[in-house]
């Protein structure tokens, strides 16, 4: 069983001259599949009364309502659609249309993800969800958010994500595995959110995912401010990860540990 690891809430400026915006909180973070009681990828994301979702993998749906109630939920972005990142997609679209039966919701729910059939239009149904498509060539406005993506470097399409908001900036790399591109990518960003599915030992030797040591180098290269470690490997220690990646960059490092929380 992995180790139990306390929630914070972190408040940071990054040397910058806005107030904070954003809050980031993590509802899950395993890779692959869940831990005992636990969830795969799913990350909240609000600001000025919008709540945004990225990724929403197994079990995200019963982690939600300890941090937002799923009506007050406005969208999702997804980054692909392996298992571990959307499995829940489908039981939060019946959520949706239960809840607008119910008459507790009056919104639709939008999902953005890429344009992957047959996957993608599952994601609408009858004015309860909506599926949009996202592409590298333009940006996004979603909410107050505006998002830009990168096409990650995975078996299946894949992309990396850039938000920004009110000069508040947050990146998002999705699965992936190591690119030069990246870097510009998420130049300055205020909080990059990289995955780590290996230790260092393991580079090279699962196509499509990270290094703790590749996901500090990335942040360090990008010069981010701070780097948080998600997409957790079923065996070892999450703080062999933190501590590889320490090794590598100079800014502060933390573990997406449920519950964790930043606001920038």
């Amino acid at each position: 069983m992995r180790e139990q690891l306390k929630a914070k809430t972190l408040d940071f400026m990054c040397g910058s001259p806005h107030s904070k915006i954003m809050k980031l909180t993590i509802i899950g973070s395993w890779g692959a599949y869940p831990g005992d009681g636990g969830a795969t990828s799913g990350y909240l994301l609000q600001a000025d009364g919008y709540n945004v979702l990225l990724d929403c993998g197994s079990g995200i749906l019963s982690k939600l309502p300890r941090y937002l109630n799923i009506n007050d939920l406005h969208s999702v972005v997804i980054s692909h659609f392996h298992p571990d990142h959307v499995a829940d997609a489908g039981v939060l679209k019946h959520a949706v249309i239960v809840q607008k039966a119910l008459e507790n919701r009056r919104e639709k729910l939008l999902f953005y993800a890429p344009k992957v059939e047959p996957w993608f239009s599952e994601l609408t149904h009858d004015g309860s969800t909506e599926g949009r498509p996202y592409s590298e060539d333009e940006n996004y406005r979603i909410g107050p958010f505006v998002f830009t993506f990168k096409r990650a470097i995975h078996p299946v399409p894949a992309y990396s994500m850039r938000v920004e908001c009110s000069g508040s900036s947050l990146g998002y790399t999705g699965d992936t595995s190591w690119s030069d591109n990246l870097s510009d990518f998420f130049g300055g960003v205020d909080l990059l959110l990289a995955e780590a599915s290996l230790f260092n030992r393991f580079k090279g030797k699962v196509p499509g995912h990270m290094t703790s040591v590749e996901a500090a180098e990335l942040a360090s290269n990008a010069s981010v401010k701070r780097l948080v470690v998600p997409h957790f490997p079923q065996f070892g220690k999450s703080e062999g990860l933190k501590q590889e990646a320490e090794g590598h960059f100079p800014g502060p490092v933390d573990l997406a540990i449920e519950g964790n929380a930043w606001e920038f």
